[in-house]
C-alpha cells in the first residue's frame, strides 16, 4: 500500500502537470543544439505528376542557404517501410510499393516531400524554398475511393492494378450465407465513415544531429514510440546499426495515432544532418500538418444483418472499401483489417459474421491510426445497423440489444477474438438510469414546446486493445513484437526510478505508473520517478497506441516490481536470519512471519548497494527488468447515450447530454480515467457533428486549414455524465483493460442515432457524419418534399 494514500485507486493530481502549466514542458521545438541549421520541406502542390526536373540554383544562391537535397540525392537510401503485411482472399500478399523519403521522379499527393532546403534560419530556408523550380508534369489524379475503383481510373502505382492494395476477409462466409438463407428478416445499411485530420495540439517536429567522433546519430522527434522509429529508421531506411542511432521523444503534445508512424521527415532530417555534419531542425507548420500528418477513417461500407422472427441476430455480412492514401503508412494496412473486421461481433452473440475489405491507393495523404483505429469504424457501422433493425422490426432499441448480449464468458466470437470477461447488462442498466432514459419523452415534449426536435440515441459496444499476443499477430502479418518492457531501480536510499518502453503524450503515465509502484513497494508517491521516451535510457519497448500502455506497459512494470520484491525478500531473510519462505512484504517492510522483526525497503536497498552483510550467490543492486507479452487482447466495453436538440429551421444540432457507462477494468486513477473519457467523447462528437476532411476531384485538399475544417469547441459539448461498472481483466495481474479510445468509439453512433430519432417524425430516417447544420437542414427539406 502506498505510504501516503496515493496508490492504486486514488485520484492523485498528475505529476507532469506542474511543468506543463508553468511553461516548463520540454517539447521538440524547445530543443536547440549548438551550431544547428534549419530545414524546410518543400512539398508538392499537385496531387499527381511526373517530375521533369528540379532547378535549385536560385534557391542555393539565396542568403543563408547551406544545402538543398532532392530525391536524386537520397536515391540510395531505403524507403519508408510499413509494419503489417496483409494477405488477400486468394493468399497473395498485398501490393507494397516503394515509398521514397523524398519524391523520386513522381509525386503522388499534395504534400508529398520533394526537397529539403537547409539554411541558417527557418525564415531563410522557407524563402529559399519558394525559389526552387520544379517541373511538375500533371497526371490525372484519383482523390476518393469511388474515383480509384472507376473503370479507366488513373493508376497511383503501376504495380497496383485498379489501385487495389489488398482484398481481405475474415469470418466464415458459408456459415454467414446460410444464416441469411434462414433469416426471417434482413436489414441492410450503407454508411460512410468520414475522413478526419488528427490535429494534435503540438505539430510534428524533429531535430537531428550527427557526431562524427562516434559516428552516432541522435534524433529528437514527436513520436509515440521511439524504439519503433529507431528500428525502422536505422535498420530499414538508413542502414545504421541500432546502437548508432538514438531516438528521443521528449514531452509530446498529443498524438491520437498520428505520431505512431515513422515519417519521411525523420529520415530526411537524420540523413541531412549526417551529410552536413551539423544539427538540422524542422518544425511543421499547421497548414503543412493538414497535408502531411496521416489522416484517419475514410471507409465506405455496406452491412446486412440477418435476424429471426424474435429479433435474435443470426448473421452479419460487412463489405468495406478503405482508403489508404498514396503510400502505406506504418500501421495503415492493419487498421481496416485486424483492428476492424474482428470487432463485428460486438457485445452480441451473432453466430456467423463475415467481413471483407478492399483497400485502395488514392492521391491523398496516407491514412493510418486515429484514436480507436478501426474500432470506431466497426462500432459505428454495427450500432447504426442495430438501431435500424429495431426500427424496421418495430422493436425497442434497448431490448433488441439486450436480447442479443453475450452473457457467458469466456466467449469465443466467430471472428477470432475470445472475450474473457464482461457484464454488458450492467453497463446498459447503469447508462439507462444515469441518463434518465425512462423520462425522455417528457424532455422531448418540453423541447417541442420551444420549437425544437429532441432525440435520444444509444450505442452498446466493445473494444479490443492491448494488441497481443506477439506470436498470433506475427502469424497475421505484424512485422514487430507487441510486448512491452519495464525496468524498476530502487536506489540505495529507497527512492525509485521506473523505465518504461511506453510513451506518454497526454495520458498521465508519470502519475499512474508511479501510483502502481508506490502501492506495491509502499514508498512515497513523490519518491517514484518515471522515465520514458529516450532509447538510450529505457529498455526496448513498442510505445503507446491502442490503449495498451497500462494493460501491457503497466503489467511489465508490475512484473518488474515483483522481481524487486522477491530479491528484497532474499536480502531481508539474510539480514533477519530467517528463511526466505518466512519473509512477508507489506507496506514497505520485510517482516518475519508471526514476529515483529522487520527491515524496511530502504534498509534492504542500502544493503543491496553496500553489500558488507550480503547473502552469498546474490548479485548486488536492486534493479529488475521485465517484458510482458499479453496472452489476449483486453476488452473494455460500455453503453453511451446521447441526447440532442435540433432546430428544424436551421438544422443546427446541439448535444444537450452525453452519458457514458464504461467498463475499463480496474481503475488506477479515477481522475485521469475520467479525463481520458472526456477527451474521447469530445473527439467522437467532433467526428459525428463537425469534422470532415474533403478533397476536390483533382486531389487538392479542400479542408486544408481551420478556416474549412471544424474542430469541436467547449461550447459544442455538454457536461458529461461519466459512470463506471468494473469487471476485471482475467489475464493481466492488474485487472486493467484500457480507456484512452473508449469515448471516440462509443459516442459517434449514439449521437447520430439521436439525430435520426429527433428527425424521424419529419420523415428523415438516415443521416451521414458529420451531421452539420447544412446536412441536417437539407435532409429536412428533402423529407418534406
Amino acid at each position: 500500500m502506498s505510504a501516503n494514500g496515493s496508490g492504486i485507486g486514488a485520484s492523485v493530481k498528475r505529476k507532469e502537470d506542474t511543468r506543463f502549466l508553468t511553461g516548463r514542458g520540454r517539447y521538440t521545438d524547445d530543443i536547440n543544439l549548438p551550431g544547428q541549421l534549419y530545414g524546410y520541406i518543400l512539398r508538392s502542390p499537385v496531387a499527381h505528376a511526373n517530375i521533369g526536373g528540379i532547378d535549385t540554383s536560385a534557391a542555393a544562391a539565396a542568403p543563408g542557404v547551406h544545402a538543398i537535397f532532392t530525391g536524386s540525392d537520397m536515391e540510395g537510401v531505403g524507403g519508408i517501410p510499413t509494419g503489417w503485411l496483409i494477405h488477400s482472399k486468394d493468399g497473395s500478399p498485398m501490393v507494397e510499393p516503394a515509398h521514397p523519403a523524398l519524391a523520386l521522379g513522381k509525386v503522388r499527393y499534395v504534400g508529398d516531400c520533394v526537397a529539403i532546403v537547409v539554411a541558417e534560419t527557418r525564415e531563410q530556408a522557407k524563402e529559399a524554398a519558394n525559389l526552387v523550380d520544379v517541373d511538375y508534369r500533371d497526371l490525372p489524379a484519383v482523390a476518393s475511393i469511388e474515383a480509384a475503383e472507376a473503370n479507366g481510373a488513373a493508376q497511383v502505382f503501376d504495380e497496383a492494378p485498379g489501385n487495389v492494395c489488398y482484398d481481405w476477409e475474415v469470418g466464415d462466409r458459408a456459415a454467414t450465407d446460410a444464416a441469411f438463407e434462414n433469416a426471417a428478416h434482413v436489414v441492410s445499411i450503407d454508411v460512410v465513415n468520414n475522413r478526419l485530420v488528427p490535429n494534435a495540439i503540438e505539430p510534428r517536429a524533429a531535430i537531428a544531429n550527427f557526431d562524427p567522433a562516434t559516428s552516432e546519430y541522435t534524433l529528437y522527434t514527436t513520436s509515440q514510440n521511439p524504439h519503433l522509429v529507431r528500428l525502422l529508421l536505422g535498420a530499414f531506411v538508413l542502414g545504421l546499426p541500432e546502437h548508432k542511432l538514438r531516438i528521443v521523444a521528449p514531452d509530446v503534445g498529443g498524438g491520437f495515432g498520428s505520431k505512431i508512424p515513422h515519417y519521411a521527415e525523420e529520415a530526411i532530417l537524420t540523413w541531412t544532418a549526417g551529410r552536413l555534419g551539423r544539427p538540422v531542425k524542422w518544425t511543421c507548420e499547421r497548414i503543412d500538418a493538414f497535408k502531411s500528418d496521416t489522416h484517419g477513417r475514410d471507409h465506405i461500407s455496406t452491412a446486412k444483418l440477418a435476424l429471426d422472427a424474435d429479433g435474435k441476430f443470426l448473421g452479419l455480412h460487412v463489405t468495406t472499401k478503405a482508403n489508404l492514401g498514396a503510400y502505406l503508412s506504418t500501421f495503415a494496412t492493419c487498421v481496416p483489417t485486424y483492428l476492424y473486421g474482428i470487432l463485428f461481433a460486438g457485445p452480441y452473440t451473432t453466430p456467423a459474421v463475415y467481413c471483407e475489405v478492399k483497400s485502395f491507393f488514392t492521391n491523398t495523404v496516407p491514412v493510418d491510426a486515429l484514436r480507436g483505429a478501426g474500432r470506431p469504424e466497426a462500432t459505428y457501422l454495427l450500432e447504426r445497423l442495430v438501431d435500424k433493425a429495431a426500427h424496421e422490426l418495430g422493436m425497442d432499441r434497448v431490448e433488441i440489444r439486450r436480447k442479443n448480449f453475450v452473457r457467458e464468458f469466456p466467449y469465443q466470437t466467430p471472428v477470432a477474438l475470445q472475450y474473457d470477461q464482461g457484464d454488458y447488462d450492467a453497463t446498459l442498466d447503469l447508462a439507462l438510469d444515469a441518463s434518465d432514459w425512462a423520462g425522455f419523452e417528457a424532455r422531448r415534449a418540453e423541447s417541442a414546446a420551444r420549437g425544437k426536435l429532441r432525440g435520444i440515441g444509444i450505442s452498446t459496444f466493445i473494444e479490443a486493445c492491448g494488441i497481443a499476443p506477439s506470436a498470433v499477430v506475427g502469424s497475421l502479418g505484424a512485422r514487430a513484437g507487441l510486448y512491452e518492457s519495464g525496468s524498476v531501480r530502487v536506489h540505495p536510499t529507497g527512492s525509485v526510478s521506473v523505465f518504461t518502453g511506453t510513451h506518454s503524450h497526454g495520458q498521465g503515465h508519470e502519475t499512474t505508473f508511479a501510483q502502481i509502484v508506490s502501492d506495491m513497494l509502499g514508498v512515497d508517491f513523490d519518491a517514484v520517478d518515471v522515465v520514458h521516451g529516450d532509447s538510450a535510457k529505457i529498455p526496448f519497448g513498442m510505445g503507446t497506441y491502442g490503449s495498451r500502455s497500462l494493460a501491457v506497459g503497466g503489467t511489465a512494470i508490475y512484473l518488474a516490481v515483483e522481481k524487486v520484491i522477491e530479491k528484497g525478500r532474499k536480502i531481508a531473510a539474510h539480514l533477519l536470519e530467517a528463511s526466505v519462505e518466512d519473509i512477508e512484504f507489506e507496506n514497505g517492510s520485510f517482516t518475519v512471519a508471526g514476529t515483529d522483526r522487520s527491515k524496511s525497503l530502504g534498509e534492504v536497498a542500502l544493503t543491496a548497494y553496500v553489500p558488507h552483510n550480503y547473502p552469498e550467490g546474490l548479485e548486488p543492486g536492486l534493479e529488475e527488468t521485465a517484458f510482458y507479452d499479453p496472452l489476449n487482447f483486453t476488452f473494455p466495453a460500455g453503453t453511451h447515450v446521447a441526447e440532442v436538440e435540433v432546430d428544424p429551421e436551421t438544422g443546427e444540432v446541439e448535444v444537450v447530454a452525453v452519458t457514458g457507462a464504461d467498463d475499463v477494468g480496474r481503475i488506477i486513477n479515477p481522475m485521469i480515467v475520467d479525463g481520458q473519457l472526456h477527451g474521447g467523447l469530445a473527439h467522437g462528437i467532433g467526428q459525428a457533428l463537425l469534422e470532415e476532411c474533403l478533397y476536390q476531384d483533382d486531389g487538392q485538399l479542400q479542408t486544408g486549414s481551420y478556416l474549412d475544417y471544424t474542430m469541436p469547441r467547449a461550447a459544442d459539448l455538454p457536461s458529461f455524465s461519466i459512470n463506471h461498472n468494473t469487471t476485471l481483466c482475467t489475464h493481466n495481474p492488474l485487472g486493467v483493460k484500457g480507456v484512452g479510445e473508449v469515448g471516440s468509439i462509443g459516442v459517434p453512433p449514439a449521437v447520430i442515432n439521436a439525430v435520426i430519432d429527433a428527425l424521424r417524425p419529419l420523415g428523415v430516417n438516415d443521416m451521414a457524419m458529420p451531421a452539420t447544420s447544412q446536412r441536417v437542414w437539407q435532409a429536412i427539406q428533402q423529407a418534406q418534399g
